[in-house]
């Protein structure tokens, strides 16, 4: 359902890890009228923030409630373990789940990788956050698996992090509430999916169309039906010349 009433503004959550710079900057050409806000929220917060209504839309991490959600799935990330840099890992370009069996697994409350079991060895106490993990890991405690998004997010200089080639991957999404289908909302859709400006559904702001230049030689009259046309250099089709009446101007005679 498309809302009729066009907001002042368009709020877009984002969840981190994602950057949703290029589809901001392609809003602010298209649509400068209307200023987008940026709204980060924690992955947890995302589908909250959209059911009551903080945002218009949100990039978020999938899965989604598919009988509230609408989502555009856009890309999928690749999964890394992240260890200090004097660890054994560091030293090899991949591994495998089975390669971190001994070491101690941290996993998150906001980890949102759909995890069948989980690798490794499991830690005391999960962490808060993918962010308290990272310092988990910079003391040595243990190692974390994150899309790599996020291990970029949270660098550090003492620790790395290297692809781990069986885990589950993280899918990056579009999402918005179904009955909330705005035109701003569809604006923003056809953005990440790449439409053009004259493909692009909702409304838009761009500028009038010039108008419509007259095409070569139109300055030109054509003679109206059924009357002659002098010939350049020529007699008048009545028998005239083709200049004035009364052949060649000269000196006009002076009267006596």
């Amino acid at each position: 359902m498309t809302g009729s009433d066009t907001p002042a503004s368009f709020r877009l959550a984002y969840v981190p890890g994602v950057t949703p710079g290029k589809w901001v900057r392609i809003w602010q050409e298209r649509q400068p009228g209307i200023p987008l806000t940026l709204v980060a929220v924690a992955p947890g917060e995302a589908a909250g923030t959209l059911r009551d209504g903080a945002a218009d839309a949100a990039f978020v991490r999938l899965p989604v409630d598919r009988t509230v959600f609408s989502a555009i799935p856009l890309y999928t990330e690749t999964t890394v373990v992240v260890v200090p840099k004097d660890h054994l890992v560091a030293a090899v370009d991949e591994v495998t789940a089975e390669d971190l069996a001994d070491d101690i697994v941290l996993h998150p409350l906001d980890d949102t990788l759909p995890w069948e079991s989980l690798p490794g060895q499991p830690a005391i106490e999960r962490p808060a956050t993918t962010a308290d993990a990272i310092e988990l890991v910079a003391a040595g405690v243990g190692v974390l698996v994150v899309p790599q998004s996020l291990a970029r997010l949270h660098h550090r200089k003492d620790l790395t992090y290297r692809p781990v080639t069986d885990a589950p991957q993280s899918q990056v999404a579009l999402s918005w509430p179904e009955e909330a289908t705005t035109d701003l909302v569809e604006v923003f859709i056809g953005i990440v999916r790449g439409r053009t400006v004259n493909s692009t559904r909702g409304p838009s702001t761009t500028a009038a169309a010039e108008p419509k230049r007259a095409p070569a030689g139109a300055a030109r009259r054509k003679p109206a039906a059924g009357k002659p046309t002098a010939r350049a250099g020529g007699k008048n089709p009545r028998g005239g010349a083709g200049g004035p009446k009364g052949g060649k101007r000269g000196k006009p005679r002076r009267r006596s």
